[in-house]
């Protein structure tokens, strides 16, 4: 290994810890702040306002789109060293992202409010408290929109610290709104919808002030350079079939189950995104302090570190995400009854369910990165988009055959393991990852890890009867199981060597503390 790969190993190793310590914390309140407004807003409310931004979020495709693109460029234009450059594709994509931001608006309050007019199944005593919801929502949607390039400026540069600090700040507002929101006087969904908007202010502020004073090299200015916005624009057309595909898998799935169930599903599901979100977080936390560098060298043409990464990240990813899930798959009933004491209906197997879909979105995620490094999407985005857009009308046929919520997760499993199975062979086509190795290293690991950790924490909750002792029993167990199994089976030599080192070092540190 290179020096300079050492460093940026270092350079990722730190950056993990300081995301780490960011999504302990933030999951820790923001499970919480879900119990809090759950009780304060009700059930219904809570279901609503799911459903409410959920139809939103629908026009962000473009945005989503454009932040691949803001994202790739900065990162390519400081892999190459290029500064002029880097000027340049940040302030077009500031002046990109303020047209984007105009016709999201014009698109949400105009189809967007027939849709919620028409279409949403809302009890006619909360329609106008959802439409003031709907339109904070729009502006909070317009509010990060805004927020892109400044957030793609931080991640390139690989200052993760400031995502760490201000996103603790974030979600302490977050409660203290949720536990506030019964002193407000005015109906509490209309008062939470405008104090999360005004959440999201402040936060955007405060980003736009960190990147000034932290890249002074970076200013923004009134310059519109054609090939860059070309470029950018055209990653971004690509771009948006992925996004398009993600979003109506998420938002579409949820109206689905708001046509055919009404908002008390909404809410289930609502809890079950919550998890999904936490559980989330403990790979994707990993893969943003990754990710940088797999653009990196891509643009120094280092194809082989490239390959190691996205392998490596592929593989930690899945260990990381079984550490967590497993506990949680096997408890989830336990966990409810704890944290929302009475949780909606459907709520535990739309969990378990969410978190197999966590999986796979994290095996992908990698993958995708990957392709969107080599520039030259169209393929990668038409065939992948084109397979997730399979996800809504999918479910619906499903719910049509079968009334039951489940079914839908379920289609959507499926389809997502078609759509990796395309992500793979066409990123070999672009970048030639060694598909065999990585088969190995995570396919076959992975499941094998799975298989072996799980054994003995199921059948000690087929023999143990519901309660406090069998809880933390198998929550210890599951969480044991899982680091021996990686420790035995999902690590090869040199990967054991480099973990036993770490922990002598860290027992060392404890030591002289």
């Amino acid at each position: 290994m290179t020096t300079t790969e050492q460093q940026n190993n270092k350079r990722i190793a730190k950056n993990t810890l300081l995301l780490y310590f960011r999504m302990f914390f933030t999951m820790a309140v923001g499970l919480y702040t879900s119990r809090v407004i759950l009780k304060n807003l009700g059930v219904e409310d809570f279901g609503i306002y799911n459903v409410v931004g959920g139809v939103v979020t629908m026009f962000t495709i473009i945005s989503f789109a454009m932040s691949c693109a803001t994202g790739r460029f900065i990162t390519f234009s400081l892999g190459e060293g290029n500064s002029d450059k880097l000027n340049r594709v940040f302030s077009t994509s500031v002046l990109i992202h303020i047209i984007v931001a105009v016709i999201i608006i014009a698109l949400a309050e105009t189809i967007g409010l027939w849709f919620f007019n028409n279409k949403l199944v809302i009890p006619s005593e909360r329609l106008i408290a959802a439409k003031w919801v709907y339109h904070f929502s729009v502006f909070s949607c317009v509010v990060m929109i805004l927020s892109v390039p400044y957030n793609a400026l931080i991640t390139s540069h690989e200052k993760m610290g400031a995502f760490a600090y201000i996103s603790v700040l974030e979600v302490v507002l977050k409660l203290a709104i949720a536990m506030g929101i019964v002193y407000g006087g005015i109906d509490r969904l209309i008062l939470y919808g405008m104090l999360m908007l005004a959440v999201q202010i402040l936060i955007r502020v405060i980003y736009q002030l960190y990147c000034h004073r932290t890249f002074k090299s970076v200013k923004f200015s009134f310059c519109w350079d054609r090939q860059i916005s070309k470029d950018m624009l055209g990653y971004a057309t690509w771009s948006l079939v992925g996004s398009a595909s993600k979003l109506l898998a998420i938002h579409g799935q949820n109206i689905l189950l708001n046509t055919f169930f009404g908002p008390v599903v909404n809410a289930a599901r609502g809890i079950a995104v919550q998890v999904q979100n936490a559980i989330q977080q403990f790979s994707s936390s990993f893969q943003t302090a990754m990710f940088p560098q797999i653009n990196k060298s891509f643009a120094r043409g280092d194809l082989q570190y490239m390959h190691s990464l996205i392998i490596a990240c592929s593989k930690y990813s899945f260990y990381l995400l079984l550490f967590i899930s497993l506990p949680i798959f096997i408890e989830i009933k336990q966990i409810l009854n704890l944290w929302l004491v009475e949780p909606p209906e459907h709520s535990a197997s739309f969990i378990r369910l969410m978190i197999v879909i966590c999986v796979l979105n994290a095996l992908g995620t990698p993958i995708s990165t990957a392709a969107g490094a080599h520039g030259k999407i169209r393929n990668f985005q038409l065939v992948v988009g084109g397979i997730m857009l399979l996800v809504v009308p999918v479910s619906y046929i499903t719910l049509k055959l079968n009334s039951i919520p489940e079914y839908i997760f379920i289609a959507q499993i499926f389809i997502s393991s078609v759509a990796q199975v395309a992500r793979l062979l066409i990123v070999k086509k672009l970048i030639g990852l060694p598909l065999r190795k990585y088969f190995a290293e995570v396919f076959v690991k992975g499941c094998t890890v799975a298989l072996i950790a799980s054994v003995i924490p199921f059948a000690v909750y087929r023999i143990l009867q519901e309660g406090l002792v069998s809880f933390v029993l198998i929550v210890t167990l599951s969480c044991v199981c899982t680091l021996c199994a990686v420790y035995v089976v999902g690590l090869n030599n040199a990967e054991r060597n480099i973990a036993i080192s770490q922990i002598r070092q860290i027992f060392q540190k404890l030591k002289k503390a």
